[in-house]
Parts: C-alpha cells; structure tokens; sequence
C-alpha cells in the first residue's frame, strides 16, 4: 500500500502499542500497530486524526491533524448527546 491516507489513533494497548486505522475514501482500509515511542509526543492518544504516508506498506510520516480531530471529537459529542435525550412524543410515534 502506497499514497497518503487519513488515518486515526483508534486505541493505546498497555500504553505501549498505537493502534492506527488507516481510511480510504471514509472506510477504515488497514490497521497498524504502531510502538507509541516511534509517534511524535502530541499524537500518542487515542483519538487523533493524521495524516499518514505510506510506502511499500510501511508508515514513512505521520501529520496530526488537530482540526480534524477537534471536528471528529465535537460530532462524536454531538451523537451522544441526542443519544442521550429522551425521545419526544412525536418521535415516539405518539400524538
């Protein structure tokens, strides 16, 4: 696999291996594990949207991407909280 993708910081196991799922056009395409000592200091938890290089199937560069990050964050909140509201009588079926 070669190109640069998106790709987010999915889990830290035993805060010792980043699990980084890599996205083609929206859906998740490959996992790596990654030794969380080989990631820049301000990427090493989960959550973290990058921007990955890849060559011949290994991880070359790794960007963050803060506002995407921030972005992916507000609207994860955003669907737990409506998940967390009760429904309405209209949305119900009630009226």
């Amino acid at each position: 696999m070669n190109g640069t993708f998106t790709a987010t910081i999915d889990r830290i196991v035993d805060q010792q291996t980043a699990v980084i799922l890599i996205e083609d056009d929206g859906e998740v395409v490959e996992q790596y594990d990654v030794p969380v000592e080989q990631l820049p200091e301000s990427v090493q938890r989960e959550g973290v949207v990058l921007t990955v290089e890849l060559a011949d199937g290994e991880i070359v560069s790794v960007q963050h991407e803060p506002d995407a990050t921030r972005e992916r964050r507000e609207a994860a909140q955003e669907r737990l909280n409506r998940l967390s509201k009760p429904l309405s009588e209209t949305e119900r079926g009630e009226e």
